[in-house]
């Protein structure tokens, strides 16, 4: 840590070395956290789907965001639009865990629609058409518990949900 209080590399670029939970929240320094996914790894879209789908499983989706992030920021041009909405897919998530409803709301729908151009499609075996329902279905899901209880109870508002019950099956069996 430098001088400011800030975290940074050895290029001198900002990093926070604050440890996180399985939903990528900043905990306390000293406080055990999750181990973070390392960045700028590059799989082979094989790999990326298991490891992501392993997260998912577990309930960590924002480390799974980061796995798509990678497969998005290093794979070819013309599937970066599948890996940035599966990672969109899976921000989501984790703010819809989080309890931001309209954060986790509008980056499922923002996913869903990143994967449009996919539809009809398996590439890798992605289940892309069940993803975009998944997401649309949780989307519309936490939107309706939030309004419900900006309606009535607050204690429903901002209710998060189960990161691994709700967590999408990347890969559902073909019929």
């Amino acid at each position: 840590m430098e001088e400011t209080g800030r975290d940074r590399d050895i290029e001198g670029r900002a990093r926070n070395a604050r440890p996180r939970d399985g939903l990528g929240r900043p905990l306390p320094y000293g406080a055990p956290g999750v181990e973070r996914q390392p960045e700028g790894v590059v799989r082979t879209p094989e790999e990326t789907v298991r490891e992501a789908q392993r997260l998912l499983d577990a309930g960590m989706p924002f480390h799974a965001h980061e796995v798509f992030e990678d497969a998005w920021k290093s794979g070819p041009v013309a599937e970066r639009e599948l890996w940035r909405g599966l990672a969109q897919l899976a921000v989501g998530l984790t703010h819809a865990a989080r309890g931001n409803a309209t954060g986790g709301a509008r980056l499922l729908r923002r996913g869903a629609a990143a994967l449009a151009e996919f539809a009809g499609v398996r590439p890798y075996g992605i289940g892309v058409d069940g993803l975009i329902g998944w997401a649309r279905e949780l989307a519309g899901r936490v939107e309706a518990a939030d309004s419900d209880g900006a309606a009535g109870d607050e204690a429903l508002r901002g209710k998060p949900v189960d990161a691994i019950a709700e967590a999408p099956c990347l890969r559902p069996p073909t019929r």
